[in-house]
């Protein structure tokens, strides 16, 4: 497999209201289309990827505006793009992948990128060739995962994995249920009920907008809780989620977002022990509804050698599992040996990283008899391509619920023309209908999505993007007419 040219698509996207998280605010953020043309076993393919670009994700620097990070993420991707054709050949699509992230690694690290940043670029070739591979072999993702048609050795990853195949390791019962869970995001700035809603600010387009019109239209069953580091702010929205998720029933769910705001482990038990002074915020949080609490410590510190004795010593503790600390391919593993319950995957880190680690997390599990979790988040993924690639991959490696809220702070497919809204009803109509004001949004019902179409298609979509999307040229084109001016 080798890779013979790559050109892009951009596209501005703008949010029906502001989705905000730990430090950021985004409102509009450029999304990116890959077109790769590979050659694999002596014949040309062509593969998709997407991912939007957000502020203040990759990189957590309060310091700079996002006029200032976007260049560094073009960079980053353009880097990996020169990197995967000067890699050449690979006997299989591990061997490609891996020659691709050892040279991103080298060549980022040199100027100080971060890995999540520096593999943001690795991951969006990585899909595209996956894309590829599985139109070529005409088998879709799981199956090629199934029969280790990527040539995936675990053992290079993760030692312990030595002499097992992904699909030895995988979920395959899991695997045979068509659905999963949506667990929506609970923004910092969202409505919890529609009385909150300023007559300014309030959005007419057919979608939900509170919290409570959400559940009541989808049915709601799992949720994602924004913390902001703030405790007599987080108490506040604690307590008042506390009334709203109480009246579902038994069967609500939920996780919390620390978004890396407490610098220490110390900062964030205190905050929590104070929480759970509140009779009804500590019910809230006690029992089986909650899940996990995602990357309540910053990312310079959460994989600090102490944090295990913090850990250890914490024996009531809430499962916690890392996300924006998740940025190299033995960062689970680690996470792991200090005590922490897992670490979350979304395909920019990587979705043969995502692999090793959902097989780490069974693995382990079944040894120890301790449940570990590979959690699905989002970063407010929107289709035809980013969305559906991390469903299929998500679905793949056995998770039940994931979070999703591209469709949430989106306006559907809107931001495309009536063809691309056509095409996606028509192929993926059991993930898509059609929305009063014309535009293909995303369906769920009684809280899932169905990913039948999804899990059908080669890598989640079912259909080539490049005939609906005008015009394809290299990212240097687009940054030099100004495609990313104004963010």
């Amino acid at each position: 497999m080798r890779l013979l040219d790559l050109s892009f698509h951009v596209l501005r996207m703008e949010t029906r209201f502001p989705f905000r998280y730990g430090i950021a605010a985004m409102t509009a953020a450029p999304h990116v289309f890959l077109r790769g043309e590979f050659e694999i076993a002596g014949k040309r393919a062509i593969g998709f990827s997407s991912e939007g670009l957000p502020p203040k994700w990759f990189t957590k620097s309060p310091g700079t505006p996002f006029s200032e990070d976007l260049p560094q993420m073009l960079d980053v991707i353009a880097g990996a793009v020169e990197r995967a054709g000067a890699s050449g050949e690979g006997a299989s699509l591990f061997d490609w992948w891996r020659a691709l992230y050892a040279a991103q690694d080298t060549g980022t690290a040199r100027h100080g990128v971060p890995p999540l940043l520096a593999h943001l670029g690795t991951s969006l070739v990585e899909r595209a060739g996956i894309d590829a591979f599985c139109r070529a072999a005409g088998v879709p993702f799981a199956e090629a995962i199934r029969q280790n048609l990527f040539g995936v050795r675990l053992g290079e990853i993760h030692s312990e994995l030595g002499g097992f195949a992904p699909g030895d390791l995988i979920q395959q019962g899991r695997v045979a249920d068509p659905t999963l869970f949506a667990r929506h995001t609970i923004g910092l700035a969202d409505p919890l009920a529609d009385a909150e809603i300023a007559d300014g600010d309030r959005v007419e387009d057919g979608l939900p907008q509170s919290l409570e019109a959400c559940i009541g239209e989808y049915g709601l069953r799992y949720f994602k809780i924004k913390l902001c580091g703030d405790f007599d702010r987080d108490a506040g929205r604690l307590r008042d989620l506390a009334g709203i998720l109480g009246t579902i029933g038994p069967d609500c769910r939920f996780t919390l977002d620390g978004n890396e705001q407490y610098r220490t482990l110390a900062d964030f038990r205190d905050h929590w022990e104070r929480h759970r002074e509140d009779s009804a915020v500590r019910e809230f949080l006690s029992g089986p509804r909650l899940v996990f609490v995602e990357q309540p410590v910053h990312r310079d510190e959460a994989l600090a050698p102490h944090v295990g004795a913090d850990l250890a010593a914490w024996s009531d503790a809430p499962p916690l599992i890392i996300d924006e600390s998740d940025g190299s391919l033995d960062a689970a593993r680690r996470a792991l040996e200090l005590g922490y319950a897992g670490t979350s995957h979304k395909n920019c880190k990587g979705v043969l990283k995502g692999l090793a680690n959902a097989c780490l997390m069974n693995k382990r599990s079944a040894d120890t008899g301790r449940p570990l979790i590979l959690s699905g988040e989002d970063l407010a993924n929107v289709g035809p391509v980013a969305l559906l690639q991390d469903l299929a991959a998500m679905h793949a490696f056995g998770v039940g619920h994931v979070e999703r809220n591209g469709h949430h702070y989106f306006r559907g497919l809107g931001m495309f023309g009536p063809a691309m809204n056509h095409r996606v009803l028509d192929r993926h109509g059991d993930l898509y209908h059609r929305q009063a004001g014309g535009f293909a949004t995303v369906t769920i019902r009684e809280g899932k999505i169905d990913l039948g179409s999804v899990i059908a298609a080669p890598f989640g979509t079912a259909f080539r993007v490049d005939e609906l999307l005008e015009p394809w040229l290299p990212l240097a084109e687009w940054r030099a007419r100004g495609a990313f001016d104004g963010f």
